[in-house]
């Protein structure tokens, strides 16, 4: 029996054993299983700043958790490895969400403040983000999402009670620029709008030369994010290459620096990131 995955804003139609677009959902039996639950491929006690997180607990460490699967497909991924490979193709461990709480709880000795769903794209699989998230906030500590946005808002809502914080990719403004990248322009400033509403938010904008790098677009993001809140911190980011864009050069410094002084004529916090 088909069965159409309402995750994301691809909403896929998927045949009996067909996997989504994401690599981490399919179908069995009628049913979109979330197959990466509890499937780890990195696991690191990291500083707060490297999610980036300037504004939320700075100097902390964080204790940050990766599976497998995206929902987009950025030419540029720093972490394709496990972003766009599934189960197989990738050395997978296991962890409950208990055993994952009660590991923040046990770094707390070091700086952890509790844990961060990244790497991946934490939401393909936000089933354990959310379980996982209850108990970390049961033992007193943070939680921390690393996303693409892209999520519907039902689920973003599921887990809202839980996040403390989130750092959210807004790849460029535009919906050419994000159909490029398999993704939708009017999703992602939905979760940002709804998610701002209701616990700390950071941006992250990767300025990839020629593709979103001009400042005019940069001037209607910030105006854009300025209507939401002006005191969401924006860390405008330098590309290297990557993954698929590896022949292309590093976007130059002195144009990142320009257009977070554009962004910083309506936003109170910009911080500039790879320079």
């Amino acid at each position: 029996m088909e069965a159409v995955c309402q995750v994301c804003m691809h909403h896929c139609r998927l045949q009996p054993g067909q996997w989504g677009i994401c690599r981490a959902r399919k179908n069995e039996g009628g049913e979109v299983v979330c197959k990466n639950y509890g499937r780890i491929s990195s696991l690191a006690l990291d500083p707060i700043e490297k999610k980036p997180l300037k504004m939320f607990y700075p100097g902390s460490l964080i204790l940050s958790v990766g599976s497998f699967g995206c929902n987009l497909r950025c030419p540029f991924c720093q972490n394709h490895e496990i972003s766009m490979t599934g189960p197989m193709e990738e050395e997978i461990s296991s962890i409950s969400p208990k055993s994952l709480a009660m590991a923040s709880l046990e770094y707390q000795n070091q700086g952890n403040i509790g844990v961060a769903f990244t790497y991946n794209e934490p939401l393909v699989g936000w089933e354990f983000v959310r379980d996982t998230a209850e108990l970390v906030k049961d033992l007193g500590m943070k939680n921390v999402l690393v996303t693409n946005g892209t999520a519907s808002l039902w689920v973003l809502e599921k887990l809202l009670p839980w996040i403390d914080a989130m750092n959210i990719d807004l790849k460029g403004f535009g919906e050419e620029y994000y159909k490029e990248l398999g993704g939708s322009f009017e999703t992602v400033k939905e979760f940002i709008s709804c998610a701002a509403k209701k616990c700390h938010v950071e941006l992250t904008t990767l300025i990839v030369p020629g593709k979103n790098d001009s400042p005019e677009e940069m001037e209607q993001e910030a105006r854009w994010i300025a209507s939401v809140d002006d005191k969401i911190p924006l860390h405008v980011t330098r590309f290297f290459p990557r993954y698929h864009m590896q022949d292309e050069g590093a976007t130059p410094v002195e144009s990142v620096y320009a257009l977070a002084e554009t962004a910083g004529k309506y936003l109170r916090n910009v911080f500039t990131g790879n320079c």
